[in-house]
């Protein structure tokens, strides 16, 4: 009778391990808050708890990669992961190549930093991260684009006079505003339709699972609650 309740324990163990799907989640690593890397070279910020969130919610094994910006997308396409979950806008010139989850935080302002209060944005040299939905915005706006592979780089730009001004999602610009005379000038943009999980539209049953998993955080508050951890408690928020 032991060895058969034990054969039946592994058995139902093996089960539970089968029925686990591994899930490679993509993102860039380099947009604080969302997500960037720690001090021991591991995925870190809002994305990765919300991933690792969603994957323990529902039974998905799932492993973290990071990739550059500006080929996020062709990657996803190529099979190299699974997922992007990368601060990503979901809008409609994306959506002709990927699908999305359901927005797992609202539309959010874009905003302009600068040294100079002064600065005039129409006639600015303006950077913008390569591929984001703000770089698309400036070379819209009359404004001339610099474009740079990372935030990072798109502050630096400022700093060293390359460009007048940076336009970029408002709340990864926070944490520079204040620094070496670094201030938000002009009025904030709305752009997209929130930010989603980006998937390939093939993967139908993925995008229901996360989708699933998202709404579930949405109804209990628990999305709310750790939107306001890593963005503060004025960040925007769904209503329940």
């Amino acid at each position: 009778m032991k060895k058969l309740i034990l054969t039946a324990a592994i058995l139902g163990l093996s089960a539970g391990i089968a029925a686990a799907e591994t899930v490679r989640m993509g993102t860039e690593g380099a947009y604080p808050p969302y997500n960037y890397i720690d001090d021991n070279g591991e995925v870190a910020g809002f994305e990765r708890e919300l991933g690792d969130k969603l994957c323990e919610m529902e039974s998905l094994d799932c492993t973290w990669v990071t990739n550059d910006w500006d080929s996020i997308i062709p990657n996803l396409l190529s099979g190299n992961y699974d997922t992007i979950i990368a601060g990503m806008s979901i809008t409609a010139e994306r959506e002709k190549s990927i699908d999305f989850t359901q927005p797992y935080y609202p539309p959010a302002p874009s905003a302009y930093l600068a040294m100079d209060p002064n600065v005039d944005l129409k006639g600015a040299v303006v950077a913008a991260q390569t591929g984001t939905i703000q770089a698309a915005h400036v070379a819209e706006s009359g404004a001339t684009l610099a474009e740079y592979a990372t935030l990072d780089d798109t502050i630096a730009a400022v700093k060293n006079g390359e460009a007048d001004a940076v336009f970029a999602d408002k709340d990864a610009l926070k944490p520079f505003d204040g620094q070496d005379n670094l201030q938000f000038v002009g009025d904030d943009v709305p752009l997209g339709k929130g930010i989603g999980i980006g998937l390939r539209k093939s993967d139908t049953e993925l995008k229901n699972k996360l989708d699933d998993g998202i709404s579930k955080m949405k109804a209990d508050g628990s999305l709310n609650e750790m939107i306001k951890k890593y963005f503060g408690d004025k960040a925007l928020t769904f209503k329940n």
